[in-house]
């Protein structure tokens, strides 16, 4: 029987995660994109797994990987977005923070995604309806909660102007309301829908970003509250806010609005 799109991209996802567990803690060859990124062996090994799931159960679909590039027509309906090791620093420093994630969609669509978390050995997915935490084989409902009081702050930001990442943890408002983490990694998206973290925030561009696919298409099928760092519909501005509910969405909007009024008017 042929596959679900979700079957895939968790087969798919698995495949990356085998490939990242087989490696971690070992020493993996650097290949230098920029002064203060590069990619490993194990990216590159990774995200040829994955294609190879997607090559032979969805070969007709285009496809935009982080270390191998766009494959298919531009103009495909469906496409899958591989991000193979998203935390490379963390993997090449041996910290435990990392995330495998391949999403399909269908236009702005959202069809099928998965978040492997490799060392821990758990799955997240979805089938575009509602998400799940898979763990020895056992499938849970994932369901946001902001009980943590915790909020992932993406500091990956620019390195010539201020944004309001960097801001936002050294805000004493934010620090007496939530206790801030930066992991430096995309599962922190998916901890959100996972109900481990309250919120997470962002600066950036998020249309057709193959880091964040996969979380946010988790976080909508789980219920999470999504936006721009306005408090518009996602893609309308800049950045992104993902809460676990409605009330915390507010709180955190209102404490982002002045490092953005500020970013803003440095600009």
């Amino acid at each position: 029987m042929k596959p679900t799109d979700v079957d895939v991209a968790i087969k798919a996802a698995s495949a990356g995660a085998d490939v990242v567990t087989s490696t971690y803690g070992g020493s993996s060859t650097r290949f230098a994109k920029s002064p203060t990124d590069f990619a490993t062996q194990t990216d590159i090994d990774t995200e040829k797994a994955i294609v190879g799931v997607l090559t032979e159960h969805r070969p007709d679909d285009a496809r935009t990987g982080e270390e191998l590039g766009s494959v298919g027509n531009d103009a495909a309906v469906r496409r899958w977005f591989v991000d193979p090791l998203c935390g490379t620093l963390n993997f090449a420093a041996g910290t435990p923070l990392v995330a495998v994630n391949v999403a399909l969609f269908a236009g702005a669509t959202p069809l099928a995604a998965a978040v492997a978390d490799p060392v821990a050995g758990e799955l997240f997915w979805t089938d575009g309806t509602a998400a799940y935490r898979r763990w020895k084989d056992d499938d849970q409902l994932l369901q946001p909660t902001s009980r943590s009081g915790l909020i992932d702050i993406n500091c990956d930001g620019p390195l010539d102007r201020p944004f309001v990442g960097g801001q936002l943890v050294s805000d004493p408002r934010l620090r007496a309301a939530y206790g801030p983490r930066v992991i430096s990694s995309t599962l922190g998206v998916a901890w959100v829908a996972a109900g481990r973290r309250a919120a997470y925030i962002s600066d950036g561009a998020f249309r057709d970003n193959l880091h964040f696919a996969a979380g946010i298409a988790l976080c909508e099928a789980s219920g999470c509250v999504i936006s721009d760092l306005d408090g518009n519909p996602l893609h309308t501005d800049r950045g992104l806010v993902i809460s676990a509910d409605q009330e915390t969405h507010d709180r955190v909007l209102a404490l982002v609005e002045p490092h953005l009024r500020a970013v803003r008017s440095s600009a």
